[in-house]
């Protein structure tokens, strides 16, 4: 059966990567929780998508120039939802026995944080949750980092067809990170795209399919057996999953 993922906690329905969301997409039963983690100056682990604050926050400015005092009083768009730690992320999280999915991001010049890959590791295994996470990214130099820090934790490396074709193709991309990470992550046009190409190299359940929002898709996916999809709302996949299952 696929497992469905709540994409930076159902974004669709909640404001982004906010602990509301993140409170809220338990009860829909998803299988697994994603979201995303930078590294500010002060040494925060920060959870938000963008290196910068503008799209998703009433801030402006690089996500790493926040100082603590200022990132706890930063406000997400639309909520009273300030911009949460990785801790206090997996205070709500961690509890519930859902797989995790923690995207280590890259910061606004486009370059890995030092040392971060070591920081969430060691807040993963300070939860007690490194058998149901995966440390994810698009940079293998990132997931590579992980392995070394944290073998014990599962990896998942994301791709689409820019970062692919600046990889050499999707081939020798998949080439590259078949011993590295656990489960390939792989935009639905890319995905549809290369399809015998994939699964001439990998079995389905190492297969995520991103990011599905509207039925027809979400069906299309669904019924391929594809491993993992990840969704903005994640109840409507969840809601065509169990109308499959009753169908099969």
């Amino acid at each position: 059966m696929t497992k469905i993922t709540g994409h930076r906690g159902a974004r669709n329905l909640w404001p982004e990567n906010g602990l509301t969301g993140f409170r809220n997409v338990l009860a829909l039963d998803v299988d697994a929780v994603e979201f995303d983690v930078h590294l500010t100056d002060a040494g925060e682990l920060a959870v938000i998508h963008d290196a910068t604050l503008d799209r998703t926050t009433e801030g402006t400015g690089p996500v790493r120039l926040l100082a603590p005092e200022a990132r706890a009083a930063t406000k997400l768009k639309g909520s009273d939802d300030t911009i949460p730690t990785l801790a206090q992320v997996l205070e709500v999280l961690a509890p519930s026995g859902k797989d995790l999915h923690v995207e280590i991001k890259v910061d606004e010049a486009g370059k890995p944080y030092p040392g971060i890959a070591a920081k969430v590791a060691a807040e993963v295994a300070r939860f007690g949750i490194a058998n149901r996470c995966h440390l994810t990214s698009f940079d293998t130099t990132i997931l590579e980092d992980c392995r070394r820090e944290a073998p014990q934790i599962a990896r998942l490396v994301s791709v689409n067809a820019e970062w692919a074709a600046r990889q050499g193709g999707l081939g020798a991309f998949i080439d590259k990170v078949d011993g590295l990470v656990d489960i390939v992550a792989i935009h639905h046009e890319l995905m549809a795209a290369e399809w015998s190409l994939i699964t001439a190299r990998l079995p389905l359940e190492r297969l995520c399919v991103w990011t599905l929002n509207d039925a027809g898709p979400i069906r299309f996916w669904l019924d391929r057996k594809i491993g993992h999809l990840t969704s903005d709302t994640p109840d409507l996949a969840l809601r065509l999953r169990a109308q499959a299952a009753e169908h099969a």
